[in-house]
């Protein structure tokens, strides 16, 4: 269950973090960030003995678990990258993060060599079933969960230090996702050691080695939780307002609709489009729905004069089904032909400078000549 939602959480966070890279290609951290999500997705299927069969079948006994593996170090390398991009210009976070390359090409090259150095008949072996007894495998595993460690470890040192200035939704992400990291520090530090007991020759439980691999798969799971709460949060939020927006849009129509008719050089999209076109989109809601307001708005002011002639100017004295008859009584009076005896008054207009308050409004009197 916990392998199947972390392959659901890094779909999500690639596809969401690949979105954001193609509207800001230049952003370094940003980069940095999809790049250590991309190498934690493309390794993560080779973990499956499915996955790691199908791929030796192509390149060679072992070459499952050595890409994996360098996979993991680059997404370790990336995420502190995120960080050097962050609290350095452009300039200085580039050439820190080439001298942080080192590391991690001296570790790459060295768990290279011992995979190509080990017997092949030994390469299949996952970690739970390895003869640590073989140096170059317990040379694989120790430099490999080193170099995690390091680099995970600076990152949450980094992640700790936003997490405490940042505000939320950003600080419950940076929070979730330094509990990840910690949990991940910690069960590569153990099995560091497991590989350091086994390669003297004394055994570990089995047992033991299984939960320590469920704790790293519940950590990386905390990790990636961690990493797109923030954009989840603010996405979710942003649906919110188009939802209302869109609702609110809907519910201005019967104001609009007599107003447009009567005035409909007041429009602000004078290009002819269809109804089909015209419906609110998933980007041009709120655009269209400040659009509608503002033409409400501007055709009570224009029709204002005849309902100050009716007495009626007053939305906050009567109801709203009042002056909604009111409203058309003074559009048939202008549309016959009569001129206005007053000037322009303020109508239904709120009693806080607020457009909320201005909104809510526009759609009571528009709910009004809708029951109408």
């Amino acid at each position: 269950m916990a392998v199947i939602a972390i392959g659901v959480v890094l779909v999500m966070a690639l596809s969401w973090k690949l979105y954001q890279l193609a509207k800001a290609p230049e952003d370094g951290p940003l980069r940095a960030v999809t790049l250590c999500v991309a190498c934690v997705g493309t390794a993560f299927p080779l973990g499956f003995r499915a996955g790691a069969r199908a791929f030796d079948s192509l390149a060679g006994p072992g070459c499952a678990k050595l890409l994996q593996n360098v996979l993991l170090l680059a997404a370790a390398y990336w995420l502190m990258c995120f960080y050097l991009y962050s609290v350095s210009d452009r300039r200085g976070g580039r050439s820190r993060a080439r001298w942080e390359a080192l590391p991690l090409a001296v570790a790459v090259a060295t768990i290279s060599l011992a995979v190509l150095t080990t017997p092949a008949s030994v390469r299949e072996h996952v970690y739970e079933t390895q003869d640590m007894s073989v140096h170059q495998v317990a040379i694989f595993y120790l430099i490999a969960g080193l170099y995690l460690v390091y680099a995970i470890a600076s990152a949450l040192r980094w992640t700790w230090r936003y997490a405490r200035m940042a505000t939320r939704p950003l600080a419950s992400g940076l929070w979730l996702a330094a509990a990840g990291m910690a949990g991940m520090v910690a069960v590569c530090s153990v099995r560091a050691a497991f590989v350091v007991i086994q390669w003297r020759g004394s055994p570990v439980p089995h047992g033991l080695t299984q939960i320590v691999n469920l704790l790293l798969l519940l950590a990386m799971l905390l990790f990636m939780i961690g990493v797109s709460y923030p954009g989840v949060v603010t996405r979710i939020a942003a649906l919110r307002i188009w939802w209302r927006h869109h609702r609110l849009y809907r519910r201005l129509r019967p104001l609009w609709t007599l107003l447009h008719k009567a005035y409909p050089e007041d429009a602000l999209n004078r290009v002819p489009v269809s109804r089909w076109t015209y419906l609110p989109s998933v980007r041009g809601v709120h655009r269209r729905y400040y659009r509608r307001v503002i033409e409400c708005r501007d055709g009570l002011v224009r029709i204002s004069p005849y309902l100050a002639d009716l007495g009626a100017h007053d939305v906050g004295q009567r109801s709203p089904a009042a002056f909604a008859e009111h409203l058309r009584t003074a559009l048939q009076t202008q549309a016959a032909g009569s001129s206005a005896r007053s000037t322009a008054v303020p109508i239904a207009m709120p009693h806080n400078d607020d457009l909320d308050a201005d909104v809510r409004e526009l759609v009571a009197l528009s709910d009004a000549l809708r029951d109408a």
